[in-house]
């Protein structure tokens, strides 16, 4: 079944999107990644809605072998051409996350900036349920999102502006229940004049409901934290990280 955000990381936002999100940040979520997850050359990770492929290239130079997996045919063109360019084991691929099943087995799979919440509950079950059952045992899930509800209650806005290379981005957004969620239209004014207008819509889910849903998996949440591996997440920290591990 299409969702509605498949179409919003086309035109204007996905550019914007590589400069919202600075490579800093990228650097340091990899740097916690490989101790804390006792990744080696050579270890398998796969990365669900990889974007434009800022972990899964950064994993790969790292000497991982990463399945990198998105709806957007433009980013994975894109990260295919990078790891070509370099010589990186990336194998990446265009498809339906929701029905898509890996056909190995991974050390790591990772769903990064806030892609999780783009999905509803049913669709989220069945993302888990297809990530456990290709985690070898002991393998691991990272979850990184700023749209869980400890964060997403705090920190709503209803409207919101912002210039990014010349765009101006405005957003108007309404908080909605049954299910609860966040659904944002969002202008893009390019400096010609031209616009792009967007729906977005973030599904919030509390941690605890993020646990039960990780359980029926049969992953189980081991540790959420605010910065990867050195503090551990309270009520207002912009983001979070959740770790969950698979039930041998």
């Amino acid at each position: 079944m299409s969702n509605i955000n498949d179409s919003f990381f086309d035109g204007y936002y996905k550019d914007i999107w590589k400069t919202i999100i600075p490579a800093e940040l990228t650097a340091k979520e990899v740097e916690f990644m490989l101790p804390y997850f006792k990744l080696q050359p050579g270890s398998k990770v796969l990365d669900i809605m990889c974007g434009y492929g800022r972990h899964a290239i950064a994993l790969a130079e790292k000497g991982m072998e990463v399945t990198a997996v998105d709806n957007l045919e433009e980013y994975i063109s894109e990260i295919k051409k990078t790891a070509a360019e370099r010589s990186l084991r990336v194998n990446a691929i265009k498809a339906d996350i929701v029905e898509y099943i890996p056909d190995q087995q991974f050390e790591l799979a990772v769903c990064m900036g806030n892609s999780l919440n783009f999905f509803p509950e049913e669709d989220v079950q069945k993302i888990f349920s297809h990530i456990a059952g290709h985690l070898q045992p002991g393998g691991h899930l990272l979850i990184n999102s700023w749209s869980i509800a400890e964060i997403a209650m705090k920190d709503f806005k209803a409207k919101t502006w912002s210039e990014v290379n010349g765009i101006k981005f405005l957003s108007d957004s309404g908080f909605h229940f049954h299910p609860t969620r966040i659904e944002t239209n969002s202008t893009m004014i390019a400096p010609d004049g031209t616009t792009e207008t967007k729906l977005a819509i973030d599904y919030i889910f509390s941690i605890a409901e993020l646990e039960k849903m990780l359980q029926v998996a049969g992953l189980k949440l081991k540790e959420v934290y605010s910065i990867p591996g050195r503090r551990k997440f309270t009520l207002g920290e912009p983001r979070a990280y959740i770790v969950a591990e698979k039930i041998v």
